[in-house]
């Protein structure tokens, strides 16, 4: 019977990405037969290209392959399919990841990608023994891959959600304190209201400062004392 996935996955966006790889990371390592350890890691596109091992060793397998763009990750990136060795001692593909696994005493890896929504995430798992790994191919270690990824784009989705409320929010209150402003404007030199954002806009202008910021002081003042100014730059 398949393990369960831990309901940890379904962590919120404060476990990401560090703690959430690494889980998909140990998971995997649990459920599949002939596994000795396994790395996550996740992309999209940009700079950071976050990375998870169960093992101190296989950083260094991870992090030969990210610098050098040889190796099965980056092949399974590019496919976005599959890609194993069954065994690496008999293995012609990428030397330098072969070497660095035969020195780990490792003998056989699969790394399988998952891809949503822009976001590609890497599922590798190594054994000691040559033909061990291709069950994870179709296992369990496939249906973590893709709980964790879709884990994943709802976090993004989630956060860039709140990102916009708040970017919303913050809009809403400049404008509520632009709209004060005026008003505040419009009482000592009795214009219109285009006549005080203008006055507004000319003092932002003439202090480098945002019209929120302005803005936001003249209401905290409630005009007070900036009468005389205010005419000035109403002429």
């Amino acid at each position: 019977m398949a393990p369960v996935p831990d309901p940890d996955l379904l962590r919120p966006p404060s476990a990401l990405p560090g703690r959430r790889l690494a889980e998909l990371a140990e998971q995997a390592v649990r459920c599949t037969p002939g596994c000795c350890g396994a790395s996550t890691t996740a992309g999209d596109g940009g700079d950071e290209h976050p990375v998870s091992t169960t093992h101190p060793d296989l950083a260094g397998l991870v992090a030969a392959q990210l610098r050098s763009g040889e190796g099965p990750i980056p092949t399974a990136e590019a496919r976005g399919a599959p890609v194993g060795s069954d065994d690496l001692l008999r293995e012609e593909r990428w030397p330098e990841y072969r070497a660095l696994a035969l020195d780990s005493g490792l003998r056989s890896s699969v790394t399988l990608p998952f891809r949503r929504a822009g976001l590609t995430v890497t599922l590798t798992l190594f054994g000691f023994r040559p033909g061990t790994l291709d069950a994870p191919r179709h296992g369990p270690a496939q249906a973590l891959g893709a709980l964790a990824t879709e884990s994943f784009v709802r976090d993004r989705r989630h956060q860039a959600a709140l990102t916009e409320l708040d970017q919303l929010g913050a809009a809403m209150r400049s404008r509520a304190a632009v709209d004060q402003a005026c008003g505040i404007v419009m009482h000592v030199l009795g214009c219109d209201a285009e006549a005080a954002f203008a006055v507004l806009r000319r003092v932002s202008q003439a202090t480098n400062r945002k019209l929120a910021d302005v803005a936001a002081a003249l209401v905290e003042t409630r005009g007070r004392g900036i009468e005389r100014e205010l005419v000035s730059l109403a002429r």
